[in-house]
């Protein structure tokens, strides 16, 4: 078993690319970890998939991957790749084979899916609406990352036909935001229990590494440490 400390992998949601895990990667290159943050375009699951297991080639294994929000569906199919040792979960949807992202939102609506409007075959976040994505962020920090968010695909939340589930094979964290709007806590509750997820809970609103990073840093060390112990 190799004493090198896993590699860690993020996979942002919808709404974000890489740079939303910013406040967490340093600590995380300071102890020691190599980190990479996956930039996919949010335009087809299959594709974005591909674009995780592209980017495990650009650090060492094992590799722990973390996915926040829809995240958490890219890392539940590229986490079944060998080179994957575990699976950390932020506010995220986790489908099961045949279970698509948005069939299991749509049995938990949250008040964000009313403050959102398509437009280019893109999916927007109307700017009243931040507060409902990053509400217990300063007002500054929700303009930001309101000027700053990536809107996906119209379609891409019904595209996830899964044959293979990583969370079957691969030991998962799960980090549940209780004052979630966008993923609402009672689904995120479902699913980890689901997982047998290892879960912490807190009070964040969607975005837990933006609000709460030094909480999302100590879990991936306690995934690391666990993956380092086999």
């Amino acid at each position: 078993m190799s004493t090198a400390k896993p590699s860690i992998v993020f996979c942002h949601g919808l709404w974000a690319d890489g740079s939303c895990f910013g406040k967490v990667i340093p600590a995380l290159q300071a102890d020691g970890h190599e980190v990479i943050a996956v930039q996919y375009g949010l335009n087809n699951y299959a594709d974005d998939v591909a674009t995780v297991k592209r980017t495990l080639g650009r650090v060492g294994s094992p590799a722990i991957l973390v996915g926040h929000s829809y995240g958490g569906a890219t890392i539940t199919g590229a986490g079944t790749d060998e080179r994957v040792a575990g699976l950390v979960y932020i506010a995220a949807v986790v489908p099961d084979v045949q279970e698509t992202v948005q069939s299991q939102l749509d049995k938990y609506p949250t008040e964000i899916f009313s403050q959102i409007e398509v437009a280019g075959g893109r999916v927007w976040i109307k700017p009243e609406g931040v507060k409902h994505f990053a509400g217990d962020l300063s007002e500054q920090e929700q303009k930001l990352v309101w000027a700053t968010h990536y809107p996906p695909a119209a379609d891409l939340l019904e595209q996830q036909r899964l044959d293979e589930v990583a969370w079957r094979s691969k030991p998962s964290w799960y980090i549940l935001a209780r004052k979630d709007q966008t993923v609402h806590p009672d689904l995120q509750r479902f699913l980890a229990k689901r997982m047998n997820a290892t879960t912490v809970e807190a009070d964040s609103s969607h975005v837990t590494m933006l609000s709460q990073p030094d909480l999302v840093v100590e879990v991936i060390r306690k995934a690391s440490a666990a993956v380092l112990k086999g």
